[in-house]
């Protein structure tokens, strides 16, 4: 089967940039597994926080924010984004990285503001004293349709001609003739572009089409989504609550809480299951964080965030083969910069050059070429 781009990984990233190169040619999305969104996206409790990861993430997610609040006409019938915020909190020997997070969130998020111990306490009335020492609140910070998004990527590339084939793992990648040759169970499929959306494979799949990696590394984390005692009707109200050094976070979850240790284990590309150590660190960190205990845990499971060494998406060409495409080390960010990466890949790979809305806010193709990560 020919097409103009083909696309290897039919998760979020995939999905974004199937979408707005469909505008461009005809996209084929192969996908390995039998269903779509199995390993990463399908497991993501995303939210979307423009004062999380480092400029560049900073400068994609700002950048994706309009999309998410006025989706094109057909893109959704349900709302992308529902507000929640985040309450950042720390303990007094985390000053300076309070300060430091709190600088950063003002510069992207102006409705950053710090609080007083009274302040935090009247927005999530659990959180034990000594990790109130320093707090923030980003109020406009918002819970993600994952789902809705996703679905909407693809439904959006369909209606422009593109193709989703699933159960299609690329067995053999060859450039022949100008063109991306690709083998899989569910036929051969060729294309002058090929865009690896590979996640946690994406350096597989580049090994595989001749290509040199560029580091990257899937890392598991771990959600439980648990009962306490004593129970917290209340907190449906309550934003996310995190540390500034990214060593816990919980926020309500269908009468329930969601809580995660924000483990970051690197493990194989793999079907990752949650490990009873991990589940056991959340429940204890939480409970070391909260005058909250629990009881039990109803809901537990484990998604894989591949990153880069430098924790920021790797988008556009590689020098090194011609037609071939990067769009992967979303790691913790992938759903909330999905739009503007994706819109990236698309007009890097159809203009060399990245829209003037990414460049206002100071990021250059530099920093997300491959590039980078082989000086």
């Amino acid at each position: 089967m020919a097409a103009d781009f083909l696309i290897v990984g039919g998760g979020m990233a995939g999905a974004a940039a199937g979408y707005f190169l469909a505008e461009h040619g005809r996209v084929v999305l192969l996908e390995r597994e039998a269903t779509l969104a199995y390993h990463s996206t399908g497991r993501s409790a995303a939210l979307y926080t423009e004062t999380y990861g480092n400029a560049a993430i900073r400068a994609l997610t700002v950048t994706s924010g309009p999309f998410f609040r006025d989706p094109p006409a057909g893109f959704t019938d349900t709302p992308l984004l529902t507000r929640r915020g985040v309450l950042f909190v720390a303990r007094a020997e985390d000053k300076p990285k309070f300060e430091a997070a709190l600088a950063i969130g003002q510069r992207f998020a102006p409705g950053v503001r710090a609080l007083d111990r009274e302040e935090a306490l009247a927005i999530c009335p659990v959180v034990r004293e000594s990790w109130l020492a320093h707090a923030f609140l980003e109020p406009d910070a918002m819970d993600l349709d994952v789902h809705a998004i996703h679905q909407g990527f693809l439904k959006g590339l369909r209606a422009r001609g593109g193709q989703v084939v699933t159960g299609a793992a690329a067995q053999a990648i060859a450039r022949r003739a100008g063109e991306w040759h690709v083998e899989t169970a569910q036929g051969a499929f060729d294309a002058p572009n090929l865009v690896n959306a590979a996640g946690a494979w994406a350096d597989e799949v580049a090994t595989l089409a001749g290509v040199a990696p560029v580091g990257l590394v899937p890392k598991r984390r771990t959600v439980i989504i648990v009962d306490t005692e004593p129970p917290c009707p209340e907190s449906g109200h309550w934003p996310m609550v995190g540390d500034v050094g990214e060593s816990f976070y919980f926020r309500p979850e269908s009468g329930r809480l969601l809580i995660s240790p924000a483990d970051e284990t690197p493990v194989p590309p793999s079907d990752v299951q949650p490990e009873e150590m991990d589940m056991a660190l959340a429940a204890s960190r939480f409970e070391a964080a909260t005058r909250l205990r629990v009881t039990r845990i109803a809901r537990k499971w484990a998604g894989l965030r591949t990153f880069a060494p430098d924790k920021t998406l790797v988008i556009g060409p590689d020098p090194s083969a011609p037609g071939f495409f990067w769009m992967a080390g979303q790691g913790g960010y992938g759903i909330q910069t999905a739009p503007a990466a994706g819109r990236a890949l698309a007009t890097l790979a159809t203009a060399g050059t990245l829209e003037p809305a990414l460049a206002a806010h100071g990021l250059a193709p530099a920093a997300l070429l491959p590039t980078r990560l082989r000086a």
